[in-house]
């Protein structure tokens, strides 16, 4: 199973990706990890202490305690040198980070699963980052395209899942718990909305479907998403799905 969620910032990506994760592992048995480091500062993998565990990360996050998982792969000081580079830089590294990720050695993995990925570029690189606008060098939206040609040759049964959120939803949760480098402003709530809206509706992706998290629970959703995930699932995920049984 090949998965990309998609969606604005508070809309509940990272939170829907945690109880897929645990979901996959109950019901199909396998470790199910996905590449959450898309927005600006946070484009590294989580930094885990020795004798730990990402899922200890996790849980210890979730408690109250430690750091967000995300954000633990640079130092605080790392993170304020990378939102000092020049929009030229940035878009630079963002494009080997995007091209890195879809090469080969990734799509020959089973499970091979991003949050946001192309499509937070394609919505934030030039209303925040300073690049990637219509028509320009990078134009994200035009290479996003590109990219989902290539994830077409490469993994036609990816799944796209657009995670969305009224806009007094989104500012209610920015109000209750701010992220460190949060990116989306209050003004911005609804220009962010329709773009991601209008990016899922123009992928070239095939499996789509939609989420919308502002009224449900966590437990809510996961119900939601694995109703609607399962009329496109492949064959081999499908038995796993009939068989499998936890010892």
């Amino acid at each position: 199973m090949r998965l990309i969620l998609m969606g604005c910032e508070y809309s509940g990506t990272t939170t829907l990706f945690r109880q897929i994760s645990k979901w996959v592992k109950e019901n199909l048995g396998d470790e199910f990890g996905f590449h959450d480091h898309w927005k600006l500062p946070h484009v590294s993998h989580p930094n885990i202490p020795e004798g730990s565990t990402i899922e200890e990360m996790w849980e210890a996050w979730e408690a109250g305690k430690g750091t967000d998982p995300t954000m633990s792969g640079h130092t605080d000081e790392e993170n304020e040198q990378f939102l000092g580079l020049s929009p030229k830089i940035r878009e630079s590294f963002q494009r080997y980070h995007m091209e890195y990720h879809i090469g080969d050695s990734f799509y020959g993995d089973a499970h091979h699963n991003n949050i946001g990925f192309y499509f937070d570029e394609a919505v934030y690189a030039s209303l925040y980052y300073g690049y990637g606008a219509s028509g320009e060098y990078g134009d994200r939206v035009r290479y996003a395209r590109r990219i989902e040609a290539d994830i077409m040759h490469k993994a036609p049964d990816t799944v796209l899942v657009h995670v969305k959120a009224d806009a007094d939803v989104i500012r209610k949760r920015m109000k209750d718990n701010p992220h460190k480098y949060g990116l989306v402003q209050d003004k911005d709530v609804e220009t962010v909305l329709a773009g991601f809206t209008q990016q899922y509706e123009t992928s070239f992706l095939r499996h789509k479907f939609e989420i919308d998290t502002s009224k449900s629970s966590v437990g809510e959703s996961i119900c939601e998403f694995v109703g609607k995930l399962i009329p496109h699932l492949q064959s081999e995920d499908r038995q796993k799905l009939m068989f499998y049984r936890k010892d």
